[in-house]
């Protein structure tokens, strides 16, 4: 996000910083984008503008909606870690070989399907993804998934990719969401727009 483009509609004082979002890629941007601006146009309309990474800025609004979801208000969030070591555990309990089915592969093939919006029925259900497994050295991928989601929702736990997964469903399947939330931005701005991926479009395209 060019800096003086949001620091010159800021100082146009014909919109509310309230009703601007904007969105970077990592933390270190963000941070930096939040600096800059507040230099630019004081710390007091910086402060006003919903400025974050997509992650961070989804959760605050995943936590004022998380009982539609089924998730409580403080859902914690997994790192890689904590994800692959949930993995370990649904590769026990299935009596999976960990030499097959390594925990970093199949932890990168449920983020993949995630970040393409496929939940667990869906994958269950589309032929395509069955025959590519049944393919491959990793037949039982589903079970997998399956499993690492419902240990994470009985836990009140989502993961990194959970975030732009479960944004989507809330904007898809609440109208009141979608209204309340979309209806505060008036504009917004998100940075190296073009590396956005299929759920960051989506969810953008729905805002």
């Amino acid at each position: 996000i060019p800096d003086e483009r949001l620091a010159r509609m800021l100082r146009a004082g014909r919109i509310n910083p309230w009703n601007i979002l904007a969105i970077t890629f990592t933390n270190k941007a963000a941070g930096e984008m939040k600096e800059r601006i507040a230099a630019m146009v004081g710390p007091y309309k910086a402060r006003k503008v919903s400025m974050g990474t997509f992650h961070s800025i989804f959760i605050r609004f995943l936590r004022d909606y998380s009982a539609s979801l089924g998730y409580p208000e403080n859902f914690t969030i997994y790192d890689t870690q904590d994800s692959i070591s949930a993995i370990k555990v649904c590769l026990k309990e299935l009596e999976l070989d960990e030499k097959i089915y390594k925990p970093k592969s199949v932890l990168g093939r449920i983020s993949r399907v995630k970040n393409d919006l496929i939940t667990v029925n869906e994958y269950r259900v589309r032929p395509e993804f069955a025959q590519a497994d049944l393919r491959g050295p990793m037949p039982r991928l589903v079970d997998i998934y399956e499993r690492y989601q419902g240990k994470m929702k009985i836990s009140g736990v989502m993961d990194f990719d959970d975030i732009l997964m479960q944004m989507n469903v809330l904007l898809r399947d609440n109208p009141q969401a979608l209204s309340a939330i979309s209806g505060r931005f008036s504009h917004i701005l998100v940075d190296e727009y073009q590396d956005t991926n299929f759920a960051q479009y989506t969810i953008l395209r729905r805002l």
